[in-house]
């Protein structure tokens, strides 16, 4: 599934201008979740974030959860973290980015 997803960032979202209102990107976001939680609850919040990416979302810094929960956003959730309003730098070692 990772590969798939980096086969989409090398040849569909490089010739294409960014366009995601999330930090980090949902291609990023997928890695993550497939990473932490494996193929099916991971491709699970992948789609789901996709599904938030829309033009009239707010956007921001969306991470993945540390415990797995499709409802980690809602404040009521066992799994519920606050967002955070700048990115960690551990993120940038786990996804390749560079500053």
């Amino acid at each position: 599934m990772i590969r798939a997803i980096r086969w989409y960032q090398r040849h569909i979202s490089a010739k294409t201008p960014p366009c995601c209102r999330y930090y980090p990107s949902c291609s990023n976001y997928a890695i993550q979740a497939v990473t932490r939680f494996g193929c099916l609850k991971g491709g699970l919040l992948a789609l789901l974030r996709i599904l938030r990416c829309r033009p009239w979302s707010r956007g921001g810094i969306d991470d993945v959860p540390q415990r797995y929960s499709i409802c980690y956003r809602f404040p009521w959730s066992k799994a519920h973290e606050e967002p955070r309003l700048t990115p960690l730098a551990a993120d940038d070692k786990e996804t390749g980015l560079q500053c």
